[in-house]
């Protein structure tokens, strides 16, 4: 696999998701698609801001009309509609204009954020992805999922607005502490989980390189992450049907996130997901208990959890109703019929999920 993958649109190359390990490459990619004497804003947090956007402002030169940054507040509690608004007057204050060029630089929050802000701004001005950490490298900076909270839950508001291009400076994974680039993992290993067994091998035989972030392995890691998500949003870029997949350990892992208030990251309430999502599979005779047990010990090695504390089990099973994956007030879930392989299934009762729910909350005591 070389250093670029295209993805289609309506079976039309759409954009390329570029691989590379610093930032030098940027400025004429993005020349390369006409933005040449264009304004370009740099949207990103307060956390990335002080690690990259000098460097990605000094990376794009002097080619451009003009290069502004503009820093979101670091933090999930501040994907909201007040902070887009902030977006729109910031963009408006500088006579930004349809042919303009907005960057998102960052993790997933600045990601959504800023493709909502592109997606909405003067009916649709251009945006470029560059995401900075694990989850949004192989995850959600592919597929032009945009929006933002509303009401306490996740991406309530938003639209599929496609990016221009997504720019992956692999090196920036360094700089991830080993909490942050473990939540990432989570959705790596979904993509093995539901889709690709032989991913899912390789994920577990390189454990050891994955852990110390070993260049080659990492980027090997990414390349096929994004390739996995690639032919799925291809397949069904609007959610419709198979990309209603990749919500594999959401359902009830959205649940926990907006249970403890955000305290825990994405990535590690989707792994606690991902485990109720296989226990249930295993109940219904789909997986064979060593495959559950399997999958479940497997988030072990990548720091992962498998249970977790002081959670109201009532209030969890209430926040799935709330979930935007729902459909006439039944709940979409996603089922394993065996690892590679995975299924949308909406008879999930509330009781199978009060059973997975207690396998995680006490899941030392059911060794």
């Amino acid at each position: 696999m070389d250093n670029r993958l295209t993805v289609n649109y309506n079976n039309k190359p759409c954009y390329d998701i570029v691989f590379a390990s610093d930032f030098s490459g940027l400025k004429d990619e993005i020349s390369d698609l006409g933005f040449e004497k264009r304004k370009i804003a740099v949207i990103t947090d307060t956390n990335v801001e002080k690690l990259y956007a000098n460097e990605v402002v000094n990376a794009l030169g002097n080619d451009f009309d003009t290069v502004v940054t503009y820093a979101i507040p670091a933090g999930e509690e501040h994907k909201n509609l007040d902070e887009i608004k902030k977006i729109y007057e910031f963009l408006m204050e500088r006579h930004f204009d349809r042919h303009d060029l907005l960057l998102a630089l960052g993790g997933g929050v600045v990601g959504d954020m800023c493709g909502f802000a592109a997606a909405s701004y003067l009916r649709g001005v251009s945006f470029i992805q560059i995401p900075t950490t694990l989850l949004s490298q192989t995850d959600s900076s592919v597929g032009g999922k945009t929006g933002v909270d509303l009401g306490g839950v996740k991406n309530m508001v938003g639209a599929f607005y496609m990016p221009r291009l997504v720019y992956m400076n692999v090196s920036t994974l360094n700089t991830l502490d080993d909490r942050q680039y473990a939540s990432g993992f989570a959705e790596v290993m979904k993509y093995g989980l539901i889709k690709d067994e032989h991913f899912y091998t390789w994920l577990i035989d390189n454990m050891y390189e994955i852990n110390d972030k070993d260049p080659e392995i990492v980027l090997e890691m990414v390349k096929r992450s994004c390739d996995i998500k690639r032919a799925v949003v291809e397949k069904d870029p609007t959610e419709k049907a198979d990309r209603m997949l990749l919500n594999f350990g959401h359902t009830l892992g959205h649940a926990i996130e907006k249970h403890k208030d955000f305290e825990m990251f994405h990535g590690e309430c989707v792994a606690l997901g991902s485990i109720a999502a296989a226990f249930i599979s295993w109940k219904r005779g789909l997986l064979s208990m060593e495959e559950y047990y399997e999958i479940r010990d497997m988030f072990v090695p990548f720091n992962l959890p498998i249970s977790i504390e002081d959670i109201d089990k009532e209030a969890v099973l209430d926040l799935t109703k709330s979930d935007k994956k729902s459909d006439s007030d039944k709940i979409k879930f996603v089922l394993l019929k065996k690892i590679g392989k995975a299924f949308v299934d909406d008879t999930v009762s509330r009781e199978e999920m009060d059973k997975a729910l207690d396998e995680i909350i006490y899941i030392e005591n059911n060794d």
